[in-house]
């Protein structure tokens, strides 16, 4: 894919991402942990609203 920029913005570009604080290593993604996370929260929020029902009637 061909840049839209001319050749020095295109430079500018190419330094500012090869500066250190934008080289940050980061863990893989894991979508099972992430559906694991958000079916615990929902698990989670249930139970809360059950016991919250419960305690108001």
């Amino acid at each position: 894919m061909t840049s839209r920029l001319n050749p020095d913005d295109q430079q500018r570009v190419e330094e500012y991402l090869r500066a250190p604080q934008h080289q940050v290593e980061r863990r893989p993604f894991r979508p099972w942990m992430l559906l694991v996370l958000v079916t615990a929260v929902t698990v989670g929020l249930g139970l809360l609203s059950r016991l919250l029902s419960y305690l108001t009637l």
